[in-house]
């Protein structure tokens, strides 16, 4: 009866602190939400949000380090349970579908603050790379990334195209490319509805390549985004900039005739 009691206790203690792990992972993703539709003015938000973000990357890495060790505590008492279909067993089956819950929930948060994956954790663990393991500058050419890039996403291979459009950033961020590579990220996104993130990758382009070509697309594709999460204040805003600071760019006249239907 002791070691029952024993067992159920464990049970309740293992339950009681991924309930509130699950309440943090809401709390998380809701401000995160709620952080890019509740003001009216990107640009004046885009620093405060920014810091708010690496503050929810920190608190996140913690929250996976406690999930973590509770899926180990649970794994130990699923051993120690093995065979029995009692009350205790069952309780365990649901804790660990709750887990699991969870991590898709700090895997969507983790990919929308663009934290580094288990995966890309384990490839910094290995240590550095070989030189013969680096390909050459020549293999790895702005232009040859750039082309591989834009080939997957006429492909609708989004996943690989983002990837390679920030290899590119990273490896060329200077690059004539940049400007350029930083716009189709943000396309990669929008193009998968994940309006929200696009409009961010978008502004990195208006706030880093001012001068660049691609800045009319941008602030366009940002109000088309705006639009789609159904915020007519801010698609009306943006909007408007573009016709009053690039009047005769091709993407003005999409823009005026976007906001001709926008109603009050």
């Amino acid at each position: 009866m002791l070691l029952g009691c024993a067992g159920q206790q464990d049970v309740l203690t293992l339950d009681n602190r991924l309930a509130a792990i699950e309440q943090w992972s809401r709390q998380s993703d809701s401000r995160l939400d709620g952080n890019i539709k509740e003001g009216r003015n990107l640009r004046e938000r885009a620093a405060g949000q920014n810091a708010l973000i690496d503050q929810l990357k920190g608190e996140i890495r913690v929250l996976r380090g406690k999930l973590e060790e509770t899926e180990y505590l649970l794994k130990q008492k699923i051993k120690a349970f093995e065979g029995s279909k009692g009350k205790q067993k069952k309780q365990l089956d649901r804790i660990e579908q709750m887990i699991s819950s969870t991590k898709d929930r700090i895997i969507h948060i983790e990919q929308y603050l663009n934290l580094e994956t288990k995966e890309s954790e384990l490839k910094l663990e290995k240590g550095p790379q070989t030189t013969s393991d680096i390909p050459s500058k020549t293999e790895l050419s702005a232009d040859k990334i750039y082309k591989s890039a834009k080939q997957a996403f006429a492909q609708s291979d989004f996943e690989t195209a983002r990837e390679e459009f920030q290899q590119l950033l990273q490896l060329y961020p200077k690059s004539p490319q940049a400007d350029n590579a930083q716009f189709w990220l943000g396309e990669t996104y929008y193009r998968e509805k994940w309006y929200e993130k696009a409009i961010l990758e978008y502004q990195k382009v208006i706030e880093k390549y001012p001068k660049g070509n691609k800045v009319p697309a941008s602030l366009l594709k940002q109000g088309f985004a705006f639009s789609s999460l159904g915020d007519k204040a801010n698609t009306r805003l943006i909007l408007t900039e573009l016709v009053k600071k690039y009047p005769k760019s091709n993407e003005a006249k999409i823009a005026k005739q976007k906001l001709k239907r926008l109603k009050p």
